[in-house]
């Protein structure tokens, strides 16, 4: 099986994205595949999980990845259409019922689910799919623009005196800012996220900017931004940076040639990715291959990112001729 019909071989969230992504077809077609994320797979599995109280996992956010937060993060991430009928009905049970109630700092408590708590990256990732599925963040953006430091990063450990950004924190809200800027986000939205931006391309995606030294283990998690996961939560890697940049429009140059050249390297000899992280946790839908088997997610999302850089003059290194098969 080649991987475009492998890719296809799979779940509407995926299979939508690689008509729009890879093989353009038509976007009546695109949409018409789209619209199935709501009554077929994983999308409609994730839908049904949703209980009558409008939560996930019985909480706005949990540690174990099946809470409201990582529910909505999820369906952003397959594409379920924000105007669809099912999208409105859950979206319309967690902004009427949904609170803070047991879930971080106790006075975030009363917040309803969109007003958020107090850290950055969970911020970020609340007010993502907020602003896809078009409900009013407003006061949670102008808070994360509040909280931009000097470099043009963002970082939860701020409050501990941090004042250097993280890329982990940085990738949360960067992809807050991009949905709620295509939302009808007011100019300030795109000032915050160019300087985000910034902030990692001056880094080459990886590196410090002080030394120039490959930032070999990330100091929260112990994790390398080498080895690529999905879902990311929280976390960053460098596919999850370039995959951003792809979907903000930014247009590819020398500081990102060494990323991209990473990510192509670990293509295999079939052409596609393993997955080389599961974070610990217990997903609400199981969503992808375990670690070290080809992952359709990342291999989606590798695909259209070598598709955003390649050209003649970026010549990419050969896949390796190792692979594991296919389960």
């Amino acid at each position: 099986m080649n991987v475009m019909d492998w890719l296809l071989d799979s779940d509407p969230s995926i299979r939508w994205q690689v008509l729009r992504d890879l093989t353009d077809e038509p976007a009546d077609q695109v949409e018409a595949e789209r619209a199935e994320i709501a009554t077929e797979g994983w999308g409609a599995q994730l839908l049904a999980l949703q209980a009558p109280d409008g939560q996930w996992g019985g909480a706005a956010w949990n540690r174990g990845w099946s809470s409201t937060m990582h529910a909505l993060w999820l369906l952003r991430l397959f594409g379920l259409d924000p105007a669809s009928a099912p999208a409105r009905h859950a979206l319309g049970l967690v902004r009427e019922h949904v609170t803070w109630q047991g879930c971080g700092p106790p006075e975030c408590h009363a917040n309803r689910f969109f007003a958020g708590e107090t850290e950055p990256c969970i911020n970020g990732q609340v007010a993502a799919a907020g602003s896809y599925f078009r409900q009013n963040v407003r006061g949670l953006i102008e808070r994360l623009i509040g909280e931009q430091l000097e470099d043009g990063g963002w970082n939860c450990d701020t409050e501990n005196g941090s004042t250097r950004s993280s890329f982990n924190t940085t990738i949360c809200v960067l992809e807050a800012l991009l949905e709620h800027e295509r939302a009808g986000g007011e100019p300030d939205v795109r000032a915050a996220r160019l300087r985000g931006e910034n902030y990692l391309l001056e880094r080459r995606l990886f590196r410090r900017r002080s030394t120039g030294e490959a930032i070999q283990k990330d100091r929260k998690s112990g994790g390398s931004w080498t080895r690529f996961a999905f879902p990311g939560w929280w976390h960053y890697d460098i596919l999850r940076g370039l995959d951003y940049l792809r979907d903000a429009g930014v247009t590819p140059d020398d500081r990102v040639a060494e990323a991209v050249d990473l990510v192509a390297s670990k293509r295999d000899a079939e052409g596609w990715w393993p997955l080389d992280v599961h974070y610990p946790g217990v997903m609400p839908v199981e969503i992808d291959a375990d670690e070290g088997r080809p992952s359709r997610w990342l291999t989606l999302r590798a695909l259209r990112v070598l598709r955003w850089y390649q050209s003649p003059s970026r010549p990419l290194r050969p896949a390796r001729s190792s692979a594991p098969g296919v389960a």
